[in-house]
């Protein structure tokens, strides 16, 4: 059997190295194991051949067989058409081709046998087929046995005769070349326990299925393989790097911890931050390198759990360290945390780009000394500069906002890596984060601390500012504070600054009694920074502002976000930035503007905005409503490796599924000795030397 992962694709009857080099630039494809990985989106059933005289306009698609009686060209220039009238002996259907028309009457000839498959449409009371399929009976030996593939193609590729049939021909040629089975990439016992497909009745199966049941079981078994070697390469990762790095272990809980705990705490600790803290604990305690990523909604008091630990660090005798995206975030935490220890013998210090010279060298000297035993920074905590006595804590905030490579930096900090506990308001599905945080233990935070009252969203048209002013105007006599958000979108970057300008122009307009300021990402950081401060202080009233403001502003007196455009942002930054409100004790609102005209995506996302403040809820929203690759706060670019046949959302179950197989391997076989999964090891070797940005995932 030939190597299909080394024979060229431009070697297949009727491609050639023109076609070859469109496939390549156009889908990645180079080699027959390329081509056959390449899974169809659809199957329509062709296994009915239907009369003319019972079809008619609304069927979805139509296959008759007949003849060609006559052809026609009608009309000139780019109005010129090709019409075949086509005969089955009980009607008449038009075949159209607007393209190829030469090519169409070389290669069909009058009062032959043909099978023709398309869509039906009706024009000037006649059936017109566009552009159909064409066989002879004698070719269509798979297609017409059961369901018919359908493959994605772009613009460039229909332009070179590579529209979907023209694949599915080049896939039929190679299928029917595979005499012997492939080589199978899944131990028997995997096959057999499971009841999978073997790999080649697989392949087989998901490009020439002969019922809708077989196919079922071909996507099965392609869906299994390539969730389970995600969560197994990634639950590898994690042992390997468990067996290798031990941790600190942090044996009691002293005198810092229970003096802030009996003295300090501002308010009791909800059931969830209990039960986070407890987790954390144990970790710590355990001899194992503690990763954990913690989620919890804006305001849910992951910030008072992070401090907690890190006096479990103090009081064992090691430092702590919080790193955050950006220099407000991290002075915010810092004011927060030194307030939280008011009256406490620490030492806290702050870290940024903008602390320097004789403070920055004290700040420096501390951390070798030992002296500061808390640190709180940006990026510049991971400079070469900067090193510890004994760093033993690392709290990482929004962590999206930072690479692998950065993480990594702070690690080798110390000889033996410090816990790590991850942050995020940025609610990740459990499906997302078993796929994108898969080798992180995690914990939730799901109650909002006692006082805090739910936000009321509303969805307000354009056309009703002046109510919505009013209301405005009632929020600010009563002493409250308010954002006006813009959306600032690169593809359109010169309107929206426009709109924004104008925007802040006509409030300064609405409220001539207000202070109003402004920011947005294009001004310097000194500006920002300057015109950020006129609003925390309060002294102004109104920010206007772009999703800038998304992480990272904390302002208790804030009590109503209006978001223009809301239409323009996704489910999950709509969320974010109404968690800029309901900080404080009052009720606040967000009120969520746009026009009449709506797609029927926006207008489901913007209900479910009214219906829930549940981040979760909204987040698996956002996951099924948008895909994976657009989910704010993951990872921009899309999910750090190329699912080829799974998803995510539609395959939740099946993931978890497999993820159990994955653990119960990876426990029985830390060593990756077993004869039994042998093949498992070497299939998982070959996809990490691929192209699969594996490294990303974990």
């Amino acid at each position: 059997m030939f190597d299909l992962a080394t024979r060229d694709i431009k070697f297949i009857s009727g491609v050639g190295p023109q076609k070859a080099a469109v496939l390549n630039k156009e889908l990645e494809i180079y080699s027959l194991h390329d081509l056959i990985y390449y899974f169809p989106y659809k199957y329509i059933d062709r296994s009915r051949i239907y009369y003319i005289h019972e079809i008619d306009g609304n069927m979805p698609y139509i296959q008759l067989k007949g003849e060609i009686l006559g052809f026609e060209i009608i009309g000139e220039g780019r109005q010129r058409r090709l019409t075949a009238h086509f005969s089955d002996g009980t009607g008449v259907v038009d075949l159209v081709w607007f393209q190829g028309i030469k090519y169409i009457l070389g290669k069909y000839k009058l009062h032959e046998e043909y099978i023709i498959f398309g869509k039906p449409t009706v024009f000037n009371g006649r059936i017109n087929v566009a552009h159909p399929d064409v066989d002879k009976p004698d070719d269509l030996k798979l297609s017409s046995v059961g369901l018919q593939p359908y493959y994605s193609t772009t613009e460039k590729m229909k332009r070179s005769f590579l529209n979907s049939h023209a694949i599915e021909k080049m896939m039929a040629t190679v299928i029917q070349q595979i005499q012997e089975p492939l080589p199978e990439t899944l131990s028997p016992k995997l096959l057999t326990e499971h009841h999978l497909m073997p790999l080649t009745e697989a392949l087989r199966n998901i490009h020439f299925p002969t019922n809708p049941d077989v196919l079922r079981r071909a996507q099965y078994r392609l869906k299994f393989e390539e969730l389970f070697y995600v969560q197994l390469n990634i639950l590898r990762y994690a042992k390997d790097r468990q067996k290798r790095y031990r941790g600190y272990i942090f044996e009691k809980v002293g005198d810092v911890f229970n003096t802030f705990y009996a003295k300090n705490l501002p308010f009791q600790l909800t059931g969830a931050q209990k039960r986070v803290l407890k987790e954390i604990r144990n970790d710590v305690g355990s001899g194992r390198q503690m990763n954990r990523l913690l989620q919890g909604d804006v305001g849910s008091g992951k910030t008072l759990v992070a401090l907690m630990s890190m006096l479990l660090a103090l009081d064992n005798g090691y430092q702590a360290c919080m790193m955050a995206p950006t220099e407000i975030l991290a002075n915010q935490h810092y004011e927060t945390i030194k307030e939280l220890l008011f009256g406490m013998d620490i030492r806290v210090e702050l870290l940024t780009g903008s602390i320097k010279g004789k403070r920055r060298e004290a700040i420096l000297a501390g951390l070798l000394t030992g002296d500061v035993q808390i640190l709180i920074g940006t990026h510049a905590v991971i400079e070469d500069t900067v090193n510890f006595s004994s760093l033993g804590f690392v709290v990482i905030d929004e962590q999206h906002r930072f690479g692998v490579a950065q993480r990594a930096r702070l690690w080798s900090k110390n000889v033996q890596p410090p816990h790590v506990l991850v942050m995020t308001a940025t609610p990740i599905p459990r499906t997302l984060a078993m796929t994108l945080y898969g080798d992180l233990d995690v914990s939730v935070i799901d109650e909002l601390p006692p006082g805090r009252k739910p936000i009321t969203t509303i969805h307000q048209f354009d056309n009703r500012r002046e109510s919505m002013y009013r209301s405005v105007r009632k929020q600010i006599d009563e002493g409250r504070q308010v954002y006006i958000v813009y959306p600032l979108i690169k593809e359109s970057e010169k309107i929206d600054l426009k709109n924004l300008e104008e925007g802040y122009q006509h409030i300064l307009e609405e409220f001539p009694k207000c202070t109003v300021c402004k920011v947005h990402g294009k001004m310097k950081p000194a500006e920002k920074d300057e015109q950020m401060q006129l609003f925390v202080s309060g002294k102004a009233q109104i920010m206007v502002a772009t999703t800038v403001i998304e992480v990272g502003v904390n302002v208790p007196n804030a009590s109503v976000m209006i978001i223009e455009n809301a239409e323009r942002f996704g489910l999950s930054q709509l969320h974010q930035l109404r968690g800029r409100v309901g900080r404080g004790a009052e009720q606040s609102y967000c009120i969520l503007v746009t026009n009449y005209k709506l797609t029927e995506d926006t207008r489901k996302r913007l209900e479910i905005m009214v219906r829930t403040n549940d981040g979760f809820e909204i987040a698996e929203a956002d996951l099924k409503l948008r895909g994976p690759g657009d989910l704010e706060g993951t990872q921009q670019s899309g999910i750090a490796f190329d699912l080829k046949i799974a998803d995510i959302v539609r395959d939740g179950q099946l993931l978890q599924y497999v993820r159990a197989i994955a653990e119960s391997i990876v426990e029985q076989d830390p060593a990756a000795q077993s004869p039994e999964n042998e093949i498992l090891w070497r299939q998982l070797k070959a996809l990490r030397k691929t192209n699969v940005n594996w490294a990303a995932i974990s």
